[in-house]
């Protein structure tokens, strides 16, 4: 039993870029865009149209503040620090509006994984 467990667990030991590459490479998963998340000193205000689209799903109140699930008001206030080159819109967004998108995938390692379909 402990033979199988060892051999098992050699196996499934793979980096997490490897996992990346492989589901990339199968075409399970769309992803177009590898984009790199950088620190800003001001926060970028998401468009008008980005916060309607946040009231309307219940992410945003009437005042403007934002309401995450599972993400800590500490963790939402990094998240607002940081922004990215968006390759759909061509400009440079604020990662909460990255991160509510539709065509946010994943975030690992500094790195967003986008979609890339049109607006």
């Amino acid at each position: 039993m402990n033979y199988v467990d060892r051999t098992l667990c050699t196996t499934i030991h793979i980096s997490v870029t490897q996992l990346i590459a492989l589901i990339m490479s199968d075409g399970i998963s769309a992803v177009k865009y590898q984009v790199t998340v950088k620190q800003v000193d001001k926060y970028i205000k998401p468009t008008e149209q980005a916060k309607a689209d946040l009231q309307s799903i219940g992410m945003m109140d009437e005042k403007g503040k934002l309401k995450l699930k599972g993400v800590s008001p500490k963790m939402l206030k990094r998240m607002k620090l940081e922004a990215v080159d968006c390759p759909v819109l061509q400009k440079e967004i604020g990662f909460v509006q990255c991160y509510v998108c539709k065509n946010f995938q994943s975030r690992i390692s500094g790195q967003v994984y986008c979609i890339g379909n049109p607006l």
